[in-house]
């Protein structure tokens, strides 16, 4: 496509004006596409502060840094005026060291971290990615101890442990993090899944019914935390009490003393548990998971809240 001539002009005014830019879909705190997300929380390892655009508020943004980069996907980094990549570079740069030497920083720590993998995890690793060949099982941590798995190709720049015949691949930042986690496999009313436990984390993460929560709401004892998407929290509004994850954040609950009884709530309780341990990680020690989630809510306590 062409690029006229107003869209140039606002594209090469930005880059003057900051050494580093993303032009990203959403923000850097919340980013509204997968890779977008992973660039960011790359860039985040590595500098308190920089640029970025959202492309979704600007159409003519988003398609102008295309034709002027001659880049055909979102997001884009820019460094000195000068474009470097997408996602998938700025992680292998990161891997490789090149972007800490781009922004002056220290090189990685590339120590293998020592992890423990069950062998119930094991085995259902195995089994998972018995038809995976050609690729590796890639575990993120980030700075919350949002964790993830994921199939993708190896790198020679990636940290590979070997735990329990199962070879797991890390970023730098990844493998400090993995630093004495155990991997293990369990089951519970909501299914079965890997789970990571941080070494010292001590705390346990309980479950609650919708009843106990209705009664602790009431005493006003407890802060709930809403973590459904958008699209959820439109089809059933949170509860009048809830504090919503995507809105606030994690850094801004995080910041919460350590000992406040938290009560994570989902659509149907499986993705309110992640976000318990992540809360666990963190040091705090009286978390809860509420059992089938606003489900089991409109369900059993108020009739009135849409099912989806």
């Amino acid at each position: 496509m062409s690029l006229d001539s107003a869209t140039r002009d606002r594209i090469e005014s930005l880059l003057k004006d900051h050494r580093v830019v993303l032009f990203m879909k959403g923000t850097r705190q919340q980013p509204m596409c997968g890779f977008s997300a992973a660039a960011t929380n790359t860039l985040n390892e590595l500098l308190p502060d920089y640029h970025t655009v959202n492309v979704l508020e600007d159409s003519e943004i988003r398609e102008g840094i295309k034709a002027f980069g001659n880049w055909p996907t979102i997001p884009q980094l820019y460094v000195d005026g000068e474009l470097v990549g997408g996602a998938d570079i700025i992680r292998q740069m990161y891997g490789s060291g090149e972007l800490h030497q781009l922004f002056g920083a220290s090189a990685p720590d590339r120590t293998p971290p020592q992890i423990t993998i069950t062998d119930k995890a094991a085995e259902a690793i195995r089994q998972g990615t018995s038809n995976a060949q050609g690729l590796a099982l890639h575990l993120e941590i980030g700075p919350d101890h949002s964790a993830g798995f994921q199939l993708a190709p190896g790198s020679e720049h990636d940290i590979v442990v070997v735990a329990n015949g199962i070879e797991v691949h890390f970023d730098p930042a990844s493998a400090q993090r993995a630093k004495g986690i155990v991997i293990d496999w369990v089951s519970t009313m909501q299914g079965e899944g890997l789970s990571l436990k941080f070494p010292g984390a001590g705390t346990e993460l309980k479950s609650m019914s919708v009843q106990e929560l209705q009664q602790r709401l009431a005493k006003g004892d407890i802060t709930l935390i809403d973590v459904r998407p958008a699209q959820g929290r439109q089809l059933a509004a949170p509860l009048p009490q809830a504090r919503v994850l995507e809105e606030e954040g994690y850094a801004a609950l995080a910041a919460l003393p350590k000992d406040t009884a938290l009560a994570f709530i989902c659509h149907h309780g499986i993705s309110s548990r992640s976000a318990a341990e992540r809360f666990i990680a963190h040091g705090f020690t009286d978390i809860y998971s509420v059992d089938g989630g606003m489900d089991a809510w409109a369900a059993e306590i108020d009739s009135s809240v849409p099912r989806y």
